[in-house]
């Protein structure tokens, strides 16, 4: 009777459970990349006034009314203080009212949409004819000057671990290979991904080895993570690590516009993700001299540490539940 039963369950239920199940999935994915980017606009961007005292509080005045919270003013004295926070990475940009004229001073390579967004600003401050003039502190390289390559890079970023963590506990047997494979591939991958932005599309400046070692603390914290929840809660544990590292690493990194553009509050939660801090340190190291840097190797070095941990925590486990029977003696 029950094979019988078993044999007149209609299977469309399932189906049709499935194809729900894969429409609210893609419906996930479509919220967590479309949101962020249809949402993006300009608040609380940091934003330098430089120049006397009455003159920075009028422009102030003029910016509050028209973009209200839109910016985060800091007042300074001098145009020299302004560049200071521009390339320290505390601003990005300054309006300089030291000459008389507004003057708007940009950093393209911390953000080509934020530096597109104040040259708008910046023009409604001049009433005469002329246009305020333009100077970028820390431009783009020549070979990229819109930064695509960059933002582009913020996918491969997050897939490496994944792709890395996803065969490494498919393919190899035992947590100390690996590891030592996903800290392996970290470096190589690194190497290569830095070599094609660096050399062959032009998109990085600085120095090659700096940046390959920012790329490769990005791809070994996402794969040691993946590997940490995976040795401790199975495919699940890798599923909703990529998940996360997917979901809201990706689409919240800020690589494609700035943190402070996102919606508010999610910018700020993608800087403590891999792939938002990996993009923060790599703009750092390749255009910045490293300036602003502590803040996102603490986070990734953290990522990674918690992985090894959760590894660590799986290991013990495994040993503290071995069958007691391997313990006692065989029965004559």
């Amino acid at each position: 009777m029950a094979q019988q039963h078993s044999a007149s369950r209609s299977p469309w239920p399932r189906v049709g459970a499935i194809v729900l199940l894969l429409t609210a999935l893609l419906s996930l994915i479509m919220i967590a990349f479309a949101w962020p980017a249809t949402r993006s606009t300009v608040h609380d961007i940091p934003l330098a006034v430089a120049g006397p005292p009455q003159a920075t509080g009028q422009v102030k005045q003029q910016l509050e009314a028209k973009r209200p919270g839109a910016f985060d003013l800091v007042a300074v004295d001098s145009t020299q203080e302004a560049e200071r926070l521009i390339r320290e990475r505390e601003v990005y940009g300054a309006i300089d009212l030291t000459s008389g004229k507004p003057q708007l001073i940009i950093a393209s390579a911390a953000s080509p949409a934020v530096a597109q967004a104040l040259q708008q600003v910046a023009a409604g401050l001049d009433q005469s004819a002329t246009a305020v003039t333009v100077r970028d502190l820390v431009p783009l390289p020549a070979d990229d000057p819109r930064g695509a390559g960059l933002a582009a890079g913020a996918l491969p970023l997050v897939l490496g671990g994944i792709v890395a963590a996803g065969l490494l506990t498919n393919l190899v047997v035992g947590v100390a290979r690996r590891v030592a494979g996903a800290l392996a591939f970290a470096i190589t991958g690194g190497l290569a991904l830095v070599g094609i932005l660096q050399y062959w599309l032009g998109s990085l400046g600085g120095d090659y080895w700096a940046n390959s070692g920012v790329v490769a603390l990005s791809i070994g914290a996402t794969a040691l993570t993946l590997l940490g929840l995976e040795s401790l809660l199975g495919t699940a544990g890798l599923g909703i690590g990529a998940g996360v590292m997917m979901l809201l690493g990706n689409p919240l990194s800020g690589l494609a516009s700035a943190p402070e553009m996102l919606p508010s509050g999610w910018g700020v939660l993608g800087q403590y993700l891999p792939p938002g801090a990996a993009g923060t340190l790599l703009r750092s190291s390749a255009f910045f001299d490293g300036n602003a840097a502590t803040r996102p190797v603490l986070v990734l070095t953290a990522w990674a540490v918690l992985g090894l941990l959760l590894v660590g925590v799986s290991v013990l486990r495994g040993r503290r539940s071995a069958p007691v029977e391997a313990l006692e003696p065989v029965a004559a």
